[in-house]
């Protein structure tokens, strides 16, 4: 850990910086965007690509040494290559990396790995067309697939495939996806169905947790060996016994809270500590009103040495577990929507 990093209540470093740069979607995914109207953020309160830049130096100046770019979908930004080429000339980011739903990656993704992109995570549920089309309310799945063929011959290694397993969904394609990870090549990473923001149709009949989809992947499979504890990483990884590699994301049913390094800066500039968060701390009014960079620090600095939140232990321990926020209170406030503030 870095001389000057700050740590919080639980001695938590802060590492991880996700910065949404747009709430804007292009697929209406019903585990995230099930409603029929949203509230967007004013185009005016988005972050320019100058206050990124700079707010990403006062959280780096802090201990964070790995940034990703999610959104809404981050590719609807329009000249995203040109935040990545500043991002990406920061002595110190260790890592720099995307999460896309795939639709517009082809047409970018040259572009993003000359101007410095690292990585690139795709969200990917089904590889059934029809399945896609009733998952996103969108019939993009075509694209999706194009988008993930084009990572590797631009030259990116590392590529993670995110699925969302959800019982009587997906929970037949397990097998499937890892199987196509390999073709891309990609890591599968299975997220369980988390509770969070606009997932207002959450239920946890519909969680497949991390234990049966172990005891499924086992049956197919064979023997699957856990690899060495990769510290605050979220997902969990494993080995299927020809040595292939993937991963799962047990944030509803077994919390990675205590290792939990990453916070959340939508774009429109409010800081969240926790995914559960409903509360963040607004940074774009002090840096347009001329903060200094240490004031700015110190403002940081604040926040994440008071920071205790586990929110994902907290919900596991509800007895009667609803979906985490209600209808009427996202519309109230979009920054709760998990499209806002970049899950």
């Amino acid at each position: 850990m870095p001389a000057d990093a700050i740590v919080d209540r639980y001695r938590r470093p802060m590492r991880n910086l996700r910065i949404s740069v747009t709430d804007r979607c292009n697929l209406r995914c019903r585990y995230c965007m099930p409603e029929a109207e949203y509230v967007w953020l004013p185009r005016r309160d988005l972050l320019t690509f100058e206050e990124v830049s700079t707010l990403t130096d006062v959280f780096m100046s802090l201990g964070v040494d790995k940034v990703r770019l999610t959104g809404g979908e981050p590719l609807l930004r329009r000249e995203l290559p040109e935040l990545v080429s500043m991002l990406s000339r920061k002595p110190g980011l260790r890592d720099l990396a995307m999460t896309t739903n795939g639709v517009l990656l082809a047409d970018h993704v040259e572009a993003l790995r000359a101007a410095g992109l690292g990585r690139v995570t795709v969200s990917l549920d089904t590889l059934r067309a029809d399945r896609s089309r009733s998952l996103s309310q969108r019939n993009s799945h075509a694209a999706v697939l194009e988008g993930i063929a084009s990572v590797a011959p631009a030259g990116f290694t590392g590529t993670k495939i995110d699925t969302v397993a959800m019982r009587g969904v997906n929970d037949d394609e397990l097998a499937d996806l890892i199987e196509f990870g390999r073709t891309v090549p990609a890591e599968v990473r299975f997220i369980e169905y988390m509770d969070v923001g606009g997932a207002t149709n959450w239920s946890k009949d519909l969680v497949l947790s991390r234990a049966e989809m172990l005891s499924r992947l086992t049956d197919h499979y064979g023997p699957i060996t856990p690899l060495a504890d990769t510290g605050a990483a979220p997902a969990d990884r494993f080995a299927l016994p020809d040595g292939s590699t993937f991963g799962i994301v047990s944030s509803t049913t077994q919390p990675f809270c205590a290792t939990c390094d990453r916070s959340r800066l939508t774009a429109d500039g409010m800081w969240f500590r926790c995914l559960y968060a409903v509360e963040g701390t607004n940074l774009r009014d002090p840096l347009r009103d001329g903060a200094s960079f240490e004031e700015l620090r110190a403002l940081i600095t604040g926040r994440w040495e008071a920071r205790e939140d586990r929110g994902a232990v907290d919900r596991l321990a509800e007895r009667d577990r609803m979906p985490f926020i209600p209808v009427a209170t996202l519309k109230a406030n979009p920054h709760l929507e998990m499209h806002t503030r970049g899950g």
